[in-house]
């Protein structure tokens, strides 16, 4: 059996989820983002438990299929941006058709009309939030996030940045109270 589970966005989002499905006593075959697969069925109100379990945690059991699609969507794009960076080379439709099972109009039109935004711009959203954390980092120069993030210039990716955040990179780098913004709400 399968639980999909709304707004994990990492590693650490799937080791809290794995912790509280066994204080469940749960027999769990597997945690992913986005994605609980156990080797048993659960009761209405076994899935009850989980959801009170995991929602002062932030995270919510998503039942309908549309729902689900639009979490795998975001958690692809999550996954593709910060913790694939060689994959980024990838062409985002076809990776999405692939990874989802769908025909990427259908992917898009459903994303568009459910986040009120592209996939496109949500990709964008997530890669500037990748360049923020880099850039707060300070281990990489803009260059090498560009590459990193395959951007085809540092012109492009400033570019980019500025539309997205009002600021340069340069800028963004001076000011220490600007704050990034979670994934799960970027």
């Amino acid at each position: 059996m399968k639980l999909y589970i709304k707004n994990m966005v990492c590693n650490r989002c799937v080791m809290v989820v794995r912790n509280e499905m066994e204080k469940l006593n749960f027999d769990v075959n597997s945690v992913i983002l986005g994605e609980v697969s156990l080797n048993q069925e659960l009761s209405d109100e076994q899935k009850k438990k989980v959801s009170e379990a995991l929602e002062p945690l932030g995270f919510e059991l998503i039942d309908d299929k549309k729902s689900r699609i639009i979490e795998k969507i975001k958690n692809v794009i999550i996954d593709l941006v910060h913790h694939k960076d060689s994959l980024l080379q990838t062409n985002l439709s076809d990776l999405l058709s692939a990874e989802l099972n769908h025909d990427y109009s259908y992917i898009s039109n459903l994303f568009s009309e459910v986040e009120g935004t592209t996939i496109e711009k949500y990709f964008i959203a997530q890669k500037i939030e990748k360049v923020k954390e880099l850039l707060v980092y300070d281990e990489l120069s803009l260059s090498e996030i560009a590459y990193r993030l395959n951007y085809s210039s540092v012109a492009y990716l400033s570019n980019q940045f500025k539309k997205i955040t009002g600021l340069t990179p340069s800028h963004f780098k001076q000011i220490k109270e600007v704050k990034r913004q979670p994934l799960d709400e970027v």
